[in-house]
């Protein structure tokens, strides 16, 4: 059974803490009923798994089934353009944090803010302070953590779960936006 507690000991979320995402087909319903939906993804997909390119490749996966605008940060950006993949933006991820808490901001393309925010990558310290951030100044806006780990800051996060489990349920998320209907959960 996986964890709902936070994977860094000692951090205490408050008493609001984000629902456990047991059936990934809780994502597809999020990103289907989100009219601007947005993923950021950090530097640590990459450093986490440098013997495998699933977690790029997953991503974009997602990116394309979902026409969801992507924003890199760090030196992420590499591995999505070196498998042919452009990002809609790359910035720090502060920067992206403070933009998306903005009500004035206007989104990456001028057509309004975003009503869900798709995030994974960051070291888990600098993600859980901007969840928490965002929680706290983004009240519209829906935080999903795609991370591996817990973030009780988000709205929906993974419980703590294996890579092997990740994997597999980004596989189900991807299918089920492509429209693909046997699908092994």
């Amino acid at each position: 059974m996986a964890m709902t507690e936070p994977w860094q000991t000692a951090e205490i979320a408050g008493p609001l803490q984000a629902n456990a995402i047991t059936k990934p087909e809780v994502v597809v319903s999020l990103i289907k009923q989100s009219k601007r939906p947005i993923l950021v993804v950090g530097h640590k997909v990459i450093e986490e798994f440098e013997t495998s390119s699933e977690p790029i490749e997953c991503i974009i996966a997602l990116a394309k089934a979902g026409n969801i605008p992507l924003v890199a940060t760090a030196h992420v950006v590499k591995g999505f353009l070196e498998r042919g993949f452009h990002p809609s933006a790359s910035m720090p991820a502060v920067d992206i944090a403070n933009r998306l808490r903005d009500s004035s901001w206007k989104g990456l393309d001028d057509s309004g803010s975003y009503d869900l925010l798709l995030i994974l990558g960051l070291p888990y310290y600098m993600e859980w302070l901007i969840l928490s951030g965002l929680k706290h100044f983004a009240k519209d806006l829906i935080l999903i953590s795609l991370d591996r780990f817990y973030q009780p800051h988000a709205t929906w996060s993974f419980p703590n779960i294996s890579f092997e489990k990740w994997v597999d349920n980004f596989t189900v998320i991807i299918d089920k936006l492509r429209g693909k209907r046997n699908v092994n959960v």
